[in-house]
């Protein structure tokens, strides 16, 4: 659904976004125990799908193959630590809710062994042997969320264990113990479960805010009473995610929980662990970009791993015997590739090649730092136009809020840049990545500082000379497009024009419509829906939208049910009955990300088109 077509005659920009459309990429990859072949999802058809490809690190990578599950974009793959069998999260529909489908490395006995369309299904974990996946349906209807130990020759789902919020994070080789995490969005609590005593013990201070991403149980290092070990990459009533480590015995504690690692400048991102629990490969996110590290469990001495190909690292996968690492690589200029690197001797190998993206017209952006209100410290990525003086700009929000603007492969910030508008995309309080205190500033009642940061933002762009201050879009996405509305509604008279990207447009509604797990996580980011009912209200760009004065395109996919399709319809109807200029663009197919090629192209076109237009730039 479309207000109206794509330009048939598209100019040097909307060419450009074509080209990065096309510039496919590859991402969560997982490999057999021998590290001979990696299995991972690209979007190189089109539409994201699992491939299998074998690992050459001596000659030309050979071709992937294709493995088909169904027609639904696959999320995410994960194989089994005995080689038999790969498991996916499929997008129901192309939808937000989950399947869970199993198949065979060679492509055949595909099957669906949990969710639907109507019912999400969480892919967890395997175990360590490899014989049983995690499933988790998530809590819904009054039900908390449980988790199951999925069989993938027969689907047969054994019970494994209830939480309110409940998170599955690793399964110990022989399915006695797991690490759960469970609580609301940065409230989450850590819990080692014995399942043959069923005893449950707290790994983290309950109650305090923090997060817990990533737990490993691994054997214990030579000459710790053990025999399991915990390791953590939490930041729970600590000042930013670090590596900590416990000893856990089948009697319950050997140890407190301690410091293994941690950094200043820098927040632990990924863990991985091989097998005998020796070595931990640890990814470092210092400001956005990646650091990578070799952590002996032993001597708990660090090795620093250099050389990587681009800037931000993701997924990073470590093979059982510690020797190789598979992880996605990208860039500005490139999209997401897979490597290989060898820990002896730190050579990087490229296993899959994405199409070159244009050799010229694309930006590398420069971190600004800037003052927010409060004295607070703000950062963002500057992506500068060609020309001089203060031209047209725009400000591009993620989502999240706790979510980091990074510098990796953004194909629409590329294209209005290819079109003369500047962008700066910004890291406002809230966003992930600079510590605790940080992604904490913006909740509940100090939402108004986040709207603050928004405009400090524009400002910075203004003073630094890159901005004409009538000249100055606002655009982002989910929680970003959020964003742009409040600051149309609640700040007039800044912005010359705004793109809401399936953004809320009144968070009464949002916690109305969205799915039940995704309401009762929020609440602690952004209010409770019935005792903080005032404070949403006050917070809702609907209940001021006669004061959006300025063009606004909204885009929204046809099935989000994350952000749901009401938030974007509701603010259109409303700006339209008061007769503003609002432009709709509805993505079919589409749930809360755009994974099919078609619909980002349309999602291109019709933002550089619409900046364009009325930023005063040519597209």
């Amino acid at each position: 659904m479309s207000d109206e077509p794509l330009d048939p005659t598209p100019g040097p920009a909307l060419a450009l976004a074509d080209e990065l459309v096309g510039a496919w990429g590859s991402w969560r990859p997982t490999m057999t125990p021998d590290a001979r072949r990696v299995a991972f999802v690209s979007d190189r058809s089109g539409l994201p799908q699992l491939w299998v490809q074998d690992v050459v690190l001596d000659g030309p990578a050979p071709p992937a193959r294709r493995i088909h599950l169904s027609e639904d974009p696959v999320v995410s793959v994960s194989w089994a630590a005995d080689s038999r069998w790969l498991a996916c999260a499929v997008a129901a529909g192309g939808g937000v809710r989950t399947e869970v489908w199993v198949v065979r490395p060679d492509g055949t006995d595909a099957r669906r062994i949990a969710g639907e369309a109507h019912e999400h299904a969480e892919l967890g974990p395997w175990t360590r042997s490899g014989h049983r996946v995690v499933v988790t349906f998530p809590a819904t209807g009054g039900k908390p969320s449980r988790a199951f130990l999925g069989d993938p020759a027969t689907g047969r789902l054994d019970p494994l264990a209830e939480g309110g919020l409940l998170h599955v994070l690793d399964v110990s080789q022989e399915e006695r113990f797991l690490v759960v995490v469970d609580g609301e969005r940065g409230q989450q609590f850590a819990v080692v479960v014995d399942r043959l005593i069923d005893e449950h013990q707290p790994l983290l201070p309950h109650g305090a805010t923090g997060s817990t991403d990533v737990a490993l149980l691994r054997p214990a290092p030579a000459g710790d009473t053990g025999p399991v070990y915990v390791y953590l990459a939490s930041d729970v009533g600590l000042p930013r995610r670090q590596l900590l480590g416990m000893p856990f015995g089948p009697n319950g504690y050997r140890g407190e929980a301690q410091t293994l690692a941690a950094r200043d400048d820098a927040e632990l991102e990924f863990v991985d662990g091989d097998d005998a629990g020796t070595l931990l490969l640890l990814v470092w996110n210092v400001a956005g970009a990646s650091e990578l590290e070799l952590f002996d469990t032993t001597t708990r001495e660090r090795t620093p791993l250099r050389g990587m190909p681009g800037l931000v690292a993701t997924d990073p996968v470590l093979s059982r015997d510690g020797r190789s690492v598979v992880l996605g690589v990208e860039g500005p200029l490139r999209p997401r590739e897979l490597w290989h690197l060898d820990t002896a001797t730190g050579e990087w190998t490229p296993v899959t090649h994405s199409p070159e993206p244009p050799a010229g017209g694309l930006v590398v952006p420069v971190l600004e730092t800037y003052p927010a209100h409060d004295g607070l410290t703000l950062t963002g990525w500057l992506y500068r136009a060609a020309g001089e003086g203060a031209g047209a700009a725009a400000l591009y929000l993620h989502g999240g809020p706790e979510a980091q603007e990074r510098p990796t492969f953004n194909p629409l910030v590329q294209a209005l840049v290819a079109a003369g508008v500047t962008v700066l995309a910004p890291n406002v309080r809230g966003s992930s990545g600079f510590g605790r205190e940080f992604v904490h500033a913006d909740d509940v009642e100090r939402r108004r500082d986040a709207f603050a940061d928004v405009l400090t933002s524009a400002g910075h762009l203004v003073a630094r000379g890159l901005a004409d201050p009538a000249r100055i879009a606002v655009t982002g996405r989910s929680y970003g497009g959020y964003l742009v509305l409040a600051s149309l509604a609640f700040s007039p008279g800044v912005f010359a024009a705004g793109v809401d990207i399936c953004g809320m447009s009144d968070l009464t509604t949002f916690y109305r419509d969205t799915e039940p797990w995704i309401g009762a996580a929020a609440v602690s980011k952004y209010g409770h829906p019935e005792r903080d009912r005032a404070l949403l209200e006050e917070l809702s760009p609907l209940r001021r939208v006669e004061a959006v004065d300025v063009p606004l395109l909204v885009v929204h996919g046809e099935l989000d049910t994350n952000v749901p399709l009401g938030e974007a319809r509701q603010v259109v109807a409303a700006l339209r009955e008061l007769e503003r200029d609002v432009d709709y663009l509805e993505l079919a197919g589409e749930g809360h990300d755009y994974r099919r090629a078609e619909s980002r192209r349309q999602l291109l076109h019709r933002v550089v088109t619409f900046l364009g237009a009325h930023l005063g730039t040519a597209a």
